[in-house]
């Protein structure tokens, strides 16, 4: 390779993550504020020898035609964004971030449990608009997570880290997955296996931790909803189009389900105006991964992937191993 390489950064990212790219190759950052639009990736891309982009940036068969970086290195676990199948052909490396965001995702799920189930938001506002005028016994009256049943759909790291959690909490936990789980595993974090319809009418929160993909798409649909509980909850960090937005409000609005809570929307991050008003919903901008621990390590894999691609060498975490295999 002539010189240093060029990587564009489509976004700008943590500063501890990023000093060795800067070291090794020469950066351009797009932006702090905004995600560069399809038109713009487009005609910028081809100048660059590879691209580290973010799960909001749309890395279709076009862009990957005409551009042809060395490796696209996405700031993130999830690669649904990114058209995997048409960067094999092209023979691109696709790297990913995973392993890092596992607790703070985890985390996340239970911090918006815990706020839908207790009404923290709703006594966050009551307080500060001064409605608070004493103690009263039947002022927003919450639910209780001891003794009741979590369904985790989705049983990966993030799932696991979940259940380990609700363990410290009493609860009971059932858990679907594309495989079950070892024997041991389950014992250890006290699951027990389930199909989904038996899931989704035994559990009083159902938390979703699947990858999406055309499978998964929806797999929370009305019909899904109405299998529910009237007093469940149903908490989401995982992908938004996992759930059928329109039909989880028509839920919440008619108390088909009691409540939700959710970092991830179908169209971000656009919501979906009927979620708006909602009480009985928390609602959060994608923050699974949002500690300075974990966004920094992603920063540095992301980093660590592009410079070992650029340099020859097998990047941390591959994406699509067979284009490797091919050189």
């Amino acid at each position: 390779m002539n010189g240093r390489p060029r990587v564009l950064v489509t976004r700008a990212l943590p500063e501890a993550g990023m000093n060795k790219l800067f070291l090794h190759c020469d950066v351009t950052v797009f932006s702090a504020e905004r995600q560069p639009t399809a038109e713009e990736l487009k005609a910028l891309l081809p100048q660059y020898d590879a691209l580290l982009c973010t799960l909001m940036d749309k890395i279709d068969r076009e862009l990957l035609q005409t551009a042809r970086p060395k490796v696209v290195s996405t700031y993130a676990v999830g690669y649904d964004n990114i058209d995997i199948a048409a960067a094999t052909e092209f023979g691109i490396p696709v790297t990913n971030t995973p392993g890092v965001l596992t607790n703070a995702t985890a985390e996340i799920a239970w911090a918006l449990l815990m706020a839908v189930t207790r009404r923290i938001v709703e006594a966050d506002h009551f307080v500060r608009q001064g409605k608070w005028s004493g103690w009263s016994p039947l002022m927003l009256l919450g639910t209780e997570l001891a003794g009741k049943t979590l369904g985790i759909i989705g049983c990966g790291r993030i799932g696991l880290a979940v259940a380990k959690r609700a363990k410290a909490f009493e609860m009971n936990t059932l858990y679907l997955n594309r495989r079950r789980l070892e024997e041991a595993t389950e014992n250890e974090y006290g699951l027990t296996y389930a199909d989904l319809d038996t899931l989704l009418g035994q559990a009083d929160f159902v938390s979703l931790h699947v990858p999406y993909t055309p499978e998964a798409h929806h797999l929370i649909n009305r019909d899904a909803l109405r299998k529910m509980k009237r007093s469940a909850f149903l908490i989401n960090t995982a992908r938004g189009a996992v759930v059928d937005e329109a039909a989880l409000v028509e839920a919440l609005q008619m108390g088909e389900i009691a409540g939700a809570g959710l970092d991830v929307f179908e169209a971000e991050p656009q919501v979906h105006a009927g979620l708006l008003p909602l009480q009985n919903v928390v609602l959060a901008p994608h923050l699974g991964s949002a500690t300075w621990e974990t966004r920094t390590k992603m920063a540095e894999i992301a980093v660590e992937n592009t410079i070992k691609v650029l340099q020859g060498e097998h990047p941390i975490s591959l994406v699509n191993p067979e284009v490797w295999t091919t050189r």
